[in-house]
């Protein structure tokens, strides 16, 4: 086996191995009929790389990776740029066990007879499926349930992890085991739900106002601080990059603060990421009877002026590729839609405050 050392330094593939292991370490070859999976977009949030730029580099780490074999990625239908989940073949489990042998724990493994023990109603399905869930695991499962837990309020899945566990991110774990498969077990019956993250945002001097959302956090300071000067916006958020478009439920938080729903308009990269996290969040506040979010477009001239002549080359394989509807971006969008053909991309952060401190 002769796989780079180097690659266990890839933060997207270290994660997915730890999990593989959680899940499956130790099992005897052909002990599973199907290859470990995992959704990933869990996988990203619970390595901590949310940010745009370091799901680029997962994009692109992922990719190298199926290339060689360790990893195969299912991409969103109609959407190629776009990874769904991510499995590790059974071909390729020598092969990452060889990598990370002085980083993964070893198995104690345990073939109990699970059609031996009176399961609750929520678990009656355990004698009937293959699964490496330890136990333990399995029995304070089956505790709860038969302590009232099916009756109980629901609350965030960590809280419920830490409860029945010990450990805020055991459920995580197991959510992606053969346990929470189709009609087996769910969140629902844990009586627990997952949390968006909360959007970090500034109250604005103009309480009628639009809100502004802001890709970046440096871009997302200067508009903060301009704000209080120009008295434009009832608030500006900071978007995150990709937590935006997945947890734009968060903004109803913000709205109840500011005393009711507004117009929101967003501001980010020039590139085609950058162009369809707002219009993806945009789906979620109109299928929940808010208005569509719109690009500041003021924002985006500046941009445009600013960059003409500094735009950067967009990454081979980066899903910066992806197809986006322009029209969102209303009259700056020939002009876009020429940086995009070009292969070229404009951060945000070249709006700078020195530029929007003499824009009063």
């Amino acid at each position: 086996m002769n796989d780079p050392q180097e690659w266990t330094r890839l933060p997207v593939l270290a994660a997915a191995v730890r999990r593989w292991w959680a899940a499956r370490g130790g099992a005897e070859p052909g002990y599973f009929k199907l290859s470990y999976s995992c959704d990933w977009e869990d996988l990203l949030s619970q390595a901590g790389l949310i940010s745009a730029e370091l799901r680029r580099e997962a994009d692109r780490d992922a990719r190298r990776l199926e290339e060689a074999g360790l990893l195969k990625l299912k991409l969103v239908k109609y959407r190629p740029y776009e990874i769904e989940r991510l499995t590790i073949p059974f071909v390729a489990e020598p092969r990452l066990q060889h990598l990370f042998a002085h980083e993964l724990p070893v198995p104690t493994p345990t073939t109990p007879d699970l059609s031996k023990i009176d399961w609750s109603p929520e678990l009656c399905f355990l004698p009937k499926i293959r699964t490496s869930v330890p136990l333990d695991d399995l029995l304070k499962m089956d505790q709860f349930f038969k302590r009232g837990g099916r009756n109980r309020e629901l609350i965030p899945i960590k809280e419920r992890s830490l409860e029945i566990f010990g450990d805020e991110k055991r459920l995580d774990a197991l959510r992606v085991t053969a346990l929470f498969r189709a009609e087996q077990l769910n969140l629902e019956l844990l009586r627990c739900f997952t949390v968006p993250l909360p959007f970090g945002w500034k109250r604005g001097p103009n309480p009628s106002g639009a809100i502004l959302v802001i890709e970046n956090a440096a871009t997302w300071d200067s508009y903060c601080r301009w704000n209080t000067v120009v008295r434009r916006y009832s608030a500006v958020v900071f978007g995150n990059g990709y937590q935006f478009s997945d947890s734009t439920s968060s903004m109803t938080t913000i709205f109840a603060e500011l005393g009711g729903s507004r117009s929101v308009l967003y501001f980010g990269d020039l590139d085609p990421t950058g162009v369809w996290i707002p219009q993806q969040a945009s789906k979620w506040m109109q299928e929940n009877g808010h208005a569509s979010i719109q690009a500041d477009l003021p924002s985006y001239a500046w941009l445009l002026q600013l960059g003409r002549k500094k735009a950067q080359s967009r990454k081979e394989g980066s899903e910066d590729a992806q197809p986006v509807n322009l029209s969102w971006l209303g009259l700056h969008a020939e002009a876009v839609a020429a940086l995009f053909s070009a292969n070229h991309r404009l951060a945000q952060e070249y709006v700078t405050w020195d530029f929007l401190r003499d824009q009063t």
